[in-house]
């Protein structure tokens, strides 16, 4: 019996990623190297084919991924969605299967159960990972290699692919324009707070409370209702009505307005990157964080410039003030979106998964720049991550916990 060889491809933010996997799903110029899949049958496991299963069933009411179930995609959790498309795609009988990230997103259990699974198939299938972690490295992987922009090469020695020199942030985090005066204990208090949705149980009892100036890091496994406590602070959720939350001094349900809370808060997911498709400049980026908009529709004063432009030079962007936000690279966005999101100095910074889909250096340096916003400002900030991040500087952790009458939550020092 032939022993297969599989590859894991090194990849950074620069990488023509889509590139090299759209040649080796159809075959057309595939590298060298990977001329042995020519004539196979392949299959692609990235969060791009679940994106568009999710879309297809939205629009259409086709569940493709999960014709014998009632519950739709989008009401899965991430672990739950990754393993419906493993098994459609295995059911595709694939001779390899290209796996683009395949942990992003996942808790340490379910990437726990995937490795497994991976391992099970490998005896059959032939597996190309795409990573940009280097801990998730699949043990089984006997080739390896790098893209470098369009550039494929065959690595011998792993150390090679360890983060670069990473940068520093030399200057210090830039003052606010108006300061949010705040004279309550707790920007958040959440007693005794239960969620159901009609027969599922998603939150018991949860009591969690947030001082100005405090570093949370809130964990959780896939589906422990993480997004639901989040959606609450940010009073996007009706749930919130007539439960023992306060919410910047105010009781919820007591009059408030959504954007009585919106205004105190700043808050950055990647999703929110695809509303800033458009021809947005750096320098404009920034100033609508000031503003919360979408977009820059009236003259920015001198003021807003300046600190804009200080923000740019925080993160050694500053000769990039009128380059376009699309024309960045990931890891460059990142950055920038962190740093709309802080600008104004808000009472509450929450930071939901913003190292998700991050070369290692990429990660660290996002992170990096988190860190320093904690140290050198009042506001408190709530750092949401499926992955363990070990450079992150919080206080204190949030640790939800499943149980069959819901997730409870608990606070661990850190």
């Amino acid at each position: 019996m032939t022993h297969i060889q599989h590859w894991a491809v090194f990849v950074d933010n620069q990488s023509n990623k889509q590139g090299l996997i759209k040649h080796l799903l159809t075959q057309d110029n595939p590298p060298p190297e990977l001329e042995a899949l020519k004539g196979l049958k392949g299959a692609l496991f990235s969060k791009l084919a679940l994106d568009n299963f999710i879309e297809e069933e939205v629009r259409h009411d086709q569940k493709l991924l999960t014709p014998s179930t009632s519950q739709s995609l989008q009401s899965m959790s991430s672990g739950e969605r990754k393993k419906a498309l493993l098994n459609y795609l295995l059911e595709t009988k694939p001779n390899f299967l290209i796996l683009d990230n395949p942990f992003d997103n996942l808790d340490r259990d379910s990437q726990k159960q995937l490795k497994t699974i991976l391992a099970n198939i490998s005896g059959h299938v032939l597996i190309v990972q795409f990573i940009s972690r280097s801990v998730d490295l699949l043990p089984f992987i006997t080739n390896y290699a790098c893209l470098h922009f369009n550039e494929f090469f065959v690595i011998k020695d792993l150390s090679k692919i360890e983060p670069k020199n990473r940068k520093v942030f030399y200057r210090s985090v830039p003052q606010a324009l108006n300061s949010l005066n705040y004279a309550h204990e707790y920007l958040v208090s959440f007693k005794n707070v239960s969620v159901n949705y009609e027969e599922k149980p998603i939150l018991k009892n949860i009591n969690w409370k947030i001082r100005t100036g405090e570093f949370w890091e809130l964990a959780g496994k896939n589906g422990s209702g993480k997004t639901t406590i989040l959606s609450m602070v940010t009073g996007d959720n009706p749930k919130a009505y007539g439960q023992d939350i306060i919410l910047f001094g105010s009781r919820k349900g007591s009059g408030e307005s959504v954007w009585d809370i919106k205004k105190n808060i700043g808050y950055f997911t990647p999703a929110m990157v695809d509303r800033f498709r458009g021809y947005h400049s750096l320098e404009n980026m920034l100033i609508s964080g000031l503003l919360d908009s979408i977009g820059l529709y009236i003259k920015p004063s001198e003021a807003q410039l300046r600190v804009a432009r200080e923000w740019l030079a925080l993160v050694n962007m500053e000769d990039k003030k009128d380059s376009y936000f699309h024309d960045l690279s990931l890891g460059q966005q990142r950055l920038i979106m962190c740093a709309r999101a802080m600008i104004k100095h808000p009472l509450l910074l929450i930071l939901d998964e913003p190292t998700a889909g991050l070369d290692d250096a990429s990660a660290a340096l996002v992170v990096t720049l988190v860190n320093k916003m904690a140290q050198e400002s009042q506001t408190s900030i709530v750092f949401v991550s499926h992955r363990k991040e070990p450079e992150l500087k919080a206080h204190f952790i949030y640790q939800l916990e499943l149980t069959p009458e819901g997730s409870v939550g608990k606070v661990l020092d850190k």
